[in-house]
């Protein structure tokens, strides 16, 4: 009788939508790793105990995806310093030991854009939209590919401006000029900009002018699918390049995977493969 497979999962409300027990079959079938990995549905008021209790069951580590980022780096006993600096985490491994969170979402942005967009980052002006989870998670990786400017703009500015306060120091040693404002404060004509804000889910296009944006600007949603399909036809309309978050979610997959099981896959191909599964749905 084989050994049962080690058992992983995403964690997340709502979770139902997610592509990640795809991927993940697909990086295991890959490198001849025995997993299962599925979802987990979170009470808005559970989320600790469902992850505890997926772990006493014998599972070896999870993703968070929203809302749950910035409650799960506070369950592990160790925390990486990119987890430690977003005050979030969207992986977790359970070692015996301790628990380790870790974020791969910065990681995993930073790829697709310039190993499968190919949109260098170095001495570019961003925008990033959003100051939640998704963006916490992001944000020490983009500057430390060393744009020229990066401004973080959320519809309460104060919380934008916490994030900066927090990044100040990585910001200073890169040499980026990082700064925060509102939504109505977003400045104009970037050469990228990224969505991690909420908006997406409620439908809406974008939260920020179309001023932003210039022709050729890389205009990405971290969201996909539908959610993604109003921000990336507002991209369009107004000349930008658009992107959805799919390169995005198999990029910080791949260091999640590599991070429980210590061999790295290739994501190319399971990027082509769902896309075209997108398509057939």
């Amino acid at each position: 009788m084989s050994p049962a497979p080690d058992r992983y999962a995403v964690l997340g409300n709502p979770v139902a939508h997610s592509q990640s027990p795809f991927i993940h079959a697909e990086f295991a079938r890959q490198t001849g790793q025995h997993i299962e990995y599925t979802r987990v549905l979170c009470a808005m008021d559970g989320f600790a105990d469902a992850v505890r209790g997926f772990a006493e069951a014998g599972a070896r580590g999870c993703n968070i995806t929203m809302p749950f980022k910035f409650q799960a780096a506070a369950l592990a006993a160790v925390v990486t310093p990119r987890a430690a600096l977003a005050q979030a985490a969207n992986v977790l491994r359970f070692d015996a030991g301790g628990w380790l969170a870790d974020n791969t979402d910065g990681i995993g942005l930073v790829r697709d854009l310039q190993r499968n967009a190919g949109v260098p980052l170095r001495g570019q002006r961003l925008l990033l939209v959003g100051a939640g989870g998704a963006a916490a998670g992001v944000l020490g990786p983009l500057l430390e590919t060393q744009p020229a400017e990066l401004r973080l703009v959320n519809r309460t500015p104060d919380k934008a401006a916490a994030l900066v306060r927090r990044h100040a120091a990585l910001a200073a040693a890169q040499g980026v000029a990082l700064s925060a404002g509102g939504l109505d404060d977003a400045g104009e004509a970037y050469d990228v900009v990224l969505n991690g804000s909420t908006s997406s889910l409620g439908g809406l296009p974008a939260p920020v002018s179309a001023r932003v944006l210039k022709a050729g600007t890389l205009a990405l949603d971290m969201m996909y699918g539908p959610a993604a399909r109003p921000f990336m036809a507002w991209a369009e309309t107004h000349g930008a390049v658009p992107r959805d978050g799919l390169g995005m979610l198999v990029e910080q997959a791949a260091e999640a995977f590599f991070l429980w099981r210590g061999v790295r896959p290739e994501t190319a191909a399971v990027l082509q493969r769902l896309h075209q599964r997108l398509a057939a749905a």
